[in-house]
């Protein structure tokens, strides 16, 4: 896999760019596709994920495949938090469930920076994950894509 395709929307973002820029990313990450979500990074991209730090598209992606081999029925809602050029913040929330059908919530912030081409060359993502009851669940929608008119963070008071 290379670096050969712009990834639009580029930066500088302005605000609907750089929102569409965040629904594509968390379309790409509903996906559970490690893959594809770590086609939208360089190939020397450096991460922090709480106390992970894969650097490079190899990396991220075995990180990735770990991820989602422990967090089951990965529902994932971002949401634009700023978007400064080539820098964007996004809050997200996503529920999954471990092995043992415990679910849990999980809260988070991640910080991005873009090149020219769309590919981001960093993310410093902040979770935290809490206990929930199958009854508290909030995000309740098929696996993949979140359809459209589904609500987002806001709207279901995240």
């Amino acid at each position: 896999m290379t670096d050969t395709e712009d990834r639009p929307p580029l930066p500088p973002f302005t605000r609907d760019p750089a929102i569409q820029k965040v629904r594509l990313a968390e379309d790409g990450w509903n996906s559970i596709n490690p893959a594809r979500v770590a086609a939208t990074y360089s190939m020397d991209c450096i991460w922090r994920n709480r106390a992970e730090l894969p650097r490079g598209r190899q990396n991220i992606t075995q990180f990735l495949q770990r991820k989602w081999a422990r967090e089951l029925n990965y529902r994932l809602i971002k949401e634009l938090w700023a978007f400064p050029g080539q820098r964007t913040a996004v809050r997200f929330v996503y529920e999954w469930h471990d092995d043992s059908g415990n679910w849990y919530r999980s809260y988070g912030n991640v910080n991005r920076v873009s090149r020219g081409d769309g590919r981001m060359i960093r993310r410093y993502a902040s979770i935290n994950d809490l206990p929930r009851l199958d009854q508290d669940r909030r995000v309740f929608r098929p696996l993949g894509r979140r359809p459209v008119g589904h609500p987002g963070l806001s709207e279901l008071g995240l």
